[in-house]
């Protein structure tokens, strides 16, 4: 059950990586629509990795009351490990592009907030 709680983890991850990517390169090309499309996906599956993990974490302490040394999973734990640390470390890039380009969009709006007098949209009839 280890090794299928794992297998499925790392599924997603390698999945999630490939989708940080493409959202990298639609940023790149200015491709919106694409971004948006997978950002749904992406949720679920993140979603889907926590309630893994979850029960990755319980059938470890199962498996150590019932007197199995959990050590001979340690290899693929740990690579499940390395994985998801690769996953944030790319999620990171990828904030790093987003972050400033959401802080343009915000000034942008406040300076058209602040010359329309508090209104985003000054209309005159």
């Amino acid at each position: 059950m280890i090794e299928k709680i794992v297998d499925e983890m790392l599924t997603l991850v390698k999945k999630m990586k490939d989708y940080i990517n493409q959202d990298i390169e639609d940023i790149k090309h200015a491709r919106h629509e694409a971004l948006l499309t997978r950002n749904e996906e992406k949720q679920e599956m993140m979603e889907k990795i926590v309630s893994y993990k979850q029960e990755l974490n319980q059938e470890i302490i199962n498996k150590m009351n019932e007197g199995i040394d959990v050590n001979i999973y340690r290899e693929m734990v740990d690579n499940l490990e390395v994985e998801l640390k690769s996953l944030y470390e790319l999620n990171k890039k990828l904030a790093i592009i987003v972050q400033p380009i959401q802080q343009m969009y915000k000034e942008i709006v406040e300076e058209l907030t602040q010359i329309n007098g508090g209104k985003m949209v000054d209309v005159k009839a």
